[in-house]
């Protein structure tokens, strides 16, 4: 093979270039923060309150306050010992001005500082500095109250010296540089409040307050009860199987083990994993350790006990073990490994065998100490286990039988009745105004119009109808939403969208969204809302559709293993003949397309597992024919965004 160049660009020492300060950071912001998204932008606000957390974890620091501004500024202040200000030795620069404005310089490199600590690289200060249009560090230490100015990683101003004060911390207030996150929004409260309860959680009382100027509201967490209340409180809305969540704590050396957990009737497990305070979203070694841990005890009390199919060599699986655990794990360790600067996941290899032995031994004896409580533990997993194998068993006898017609109201009652308690939580599409304002703009009513929102959820969109109609009636089949919808309908009645409770001719206008894929035979709750529309009525609906036959099937198989109640998926021109065939004309289509956060959409209790991993692998795998027509990214820390078609229609009973 031949190489060929150009002599006009010479390869040489002059090519070589050395940026300065923090260019780096800001030339390659997603190596140091994941990304320069949404998720990015809020990666600044952890690093400085997990600077506060490891003043705190010193013995130092007992309030943090994250203040959100008008202007998308941010500010975070701690008490504890504040930033040192004196000169550096061999440097002759204030201390604070140093570890602002340098790479890998910081305190957290000496133990006798910080003997635990999440910050590991002296990286994330000046990553903060170096991401921001402007900064202004303030330093409360030595009886001495200083500040200095810094600008795109930059010192803009000497240190100065305020005065005299008798306080103690250190307080940052930076503004995120736009031209860094383009495309990265606001700061979110939400999102913030998230983090900041963990840390709360995590650490008995420490006081962490939040104070949003944008929206004039101010929260408060100090939990006390430590990963035990965290479990309790991840379970607030959940239906335990036993009382009070199982704990371990244990210490070897230097490190420290801590861990809750609570089964419940749910089907996906929700297990938060930590080490030194900071969120291992990815897990690691540590995980991977609690997973057999539990896994081998499980297994070893249903053999000693006779439980398992010898003959069949049945086995229980670590998916089936974790299904329904709501789990927190703590590690508090000198030298965490982690794999990249957004410590998404730890590496530490010889941690996989310590939390493996303390979970596996602990464990053990708390099964053989509380029996009725292990039966109901074992019993659930092995339940999960051959309900596994018939399902596989089935679908190999029956790979290719029709799909039973029905639909089962004690199923769907169920599935959204525990949905309730989370509704809006799961997804931005529920509530999102833009989706919302789509489908009222596409009726033309008056004050008179009398409109019912079919299989109505918790009622946002009939009333996004509001200001345009007379009155609202909301029908469900679940009790939960129907008190959900309550809240922002006229009146809400039960009942079943296959036989509508109501005369023929009674109602200007019919709303739903997102229903007919979820149900056998949509023809006939088709039939029955033209039935109740009064002759001329208007019927709005929507639906999410693919992009074209390529993504079709894809679609379909992420929708179904996210909820197993999907029945239907068509074409956009599949979707239209099917109104049309019921008798609707006049059809109209908006599109609208909303970008939906996966992980959160699959992170609800009918999803398993091992359904949540297989849609991740869906994406992480799109053939490329799909990637060609259907949009969705996968970020650097892994999180999946995926762009959804909403089709919003409108018609006419013909």
């Amino acid at each position: 093979m031949t190489a060929t160049g150009s002599e006009s660009s010479p390869y040489n020492a002059s090519s070589i270039v050395v940026l300065p300060g923090l260019e780096a950071v800001r030339q390659r912001p997603a190596l140091y923060i994941g990304s320069t998204s949404s998720e990015g932008l809020h990666h600044l606000v952890y690093e400085l309150v997990e600077n506060a957390i490891d003043e705190s974890l010193a013995g130092y620091c007992n309030v943090i306050a994250v203040t959100l501004f008008k202007d998308g500024s941010c500010a975070v202040e701690d008490d504890g010992r504040g930033i040192p200000i004196d000169p550096v030795p061999d440097d002759g620069r204030p201390a604070c001005e140093v570890v602002m404005t340098t790479l890998h310089a910081g305190a957290k490199f000496r133990k006798e500082v910080y003997a635990v600590s999440g910050g590991l690289h002296g990286v994330g200060l000046s990553c903060v500095n170096a991401l921001s249009e402007k900064l202004t560090l303030e330093v409360w230490r030595d009886g001495q109250h200083a500040r200095q100015r810094y600008s795109k990683g930059k010192v803009i101003s000497e240190l100065e010296h305020l005065g005299a004060s008798d306080r103690r911390g250190t307080r940052i207030h930076f503004q995120p540089d736009p031209s860094i996150f383009v495309d990265a929004g606001h700061l979110q409260s939400s999102v913030l409040q998230q983090r900041l309860e963990q840390l709360a959680f995590l650490h008995s009382g420490i006081h962490i307050r939040v104070d949003d100027q944008r929206a004039g509201k101010q929260y408060d967490y100090n939990y006390s009860g430590g990963v035990t209340a965290f479990v309790k409180h991840l379970n607030r809305d959940r239906i335990p199987l036993h009382n009070e969540p199982v704990y371990f704590r244990h210490a070897i050396g230097e490190t420290e083990i801590e861990a809750a957990l609570q089964w419940t009737m749910a089907y996906a497990e929700d297990l938060s994993s930590f080490v030194n305070s900071i969120h291992t979203s990815h897990g690691g070694t540590h995980v991977d350790g609690l997973k057999t841990a539990l896994t081998r005890a499980v297994n070893s009390y249903a053999e000693d006990r006779d439980l398992l199919n010898a003959e069949n060599g049945e086995k229980i699986s670590g998916l089936d073990v974790l299904e329904g655990l709501t789990c927190v794990l703590s590690v508090r360790m000198a030298e965490p490994h982690f794999g990249g600067q957004i410590k998404a996941e730890l590496t530490n290899p010889e941690l996989y065998n310590v939390v493996a032995d303390v979970i596996s031994n602990g464990f053990a004896k708390y099964l053989e100490s509380e029996p009725k409580i292990a039966n109901v533990i074992v019993g659930k997993a092995l339940e999960s286990t051959r309900a596994r194998a018939a399902a596989r068993r089935a679908s190999e006898r029956a790979a290719y039988q029709a799909v039973d017609p029905t639909a089962s109201e004690p199923i769907y009652k169920k599935q959204f009745g525990i949905r309730s308690s989370n509704w809006h939580e799961s997804c931005t599409w529920l509530t999102d105004e833009e989706l919302l304002a789509t489908h009222a703009s596409m009726l033309d009513p008056n004050e008179d119009t009398h409109l019912l929102d079919v299989c109505c959820g918790s009622g946002v969109v009939g009333a996004s109808f509001r200001e345009r109609v007379g009155k609202i009636t909301g029908l469900d089949l679940t009790p939960e939403m129907r008190a959900l919808a309550s809240t922002r309908l006229d009146e809400v009645i039960a009942g079943n969208v296959y036989n509508l409770p109501f005369e023929e001719n009674t109602f200007d206008a019919v709303c739903t969204r997102e229903v007919l894929h979820l149900l056998p035979e949509p023809q006939r709750p088709l039939a029955q809302i033209r039935r109740v529309l009064k002759p001329g009525g208007t019927f709005v609906v929507g639906q999410i559709l693919p992009f074209g036959e390529a993504d079709s099937a894809w679609m379909f198989r992420v929708f179904k293993k996210k909820q197993p109640l999907v029945f239907n998926q068509w074409l956009e021109h599949e979707y239209r003949e099917m109104l049309e065939q019921a008798g609707f004309v006049d059809i109209q289509m908006k599109e609208i397309l909303v970008w939906e956060s996966i992980d959160l959409w699959i992170d609800t209790w009918e999803t398993t597992s091992l359904h949540r991993h297989e849609i991740r692998d869906l994406f992480y795998n799109a053939p490329e024919e799909v990637r060609a027509i259907h949009p969705f990214e996968v970020l650097p820390n892994g999180e999946i965004r995926d762009c959804w078609r909403w089709c919003i229609y409108s018609m006419k009973k013909g």
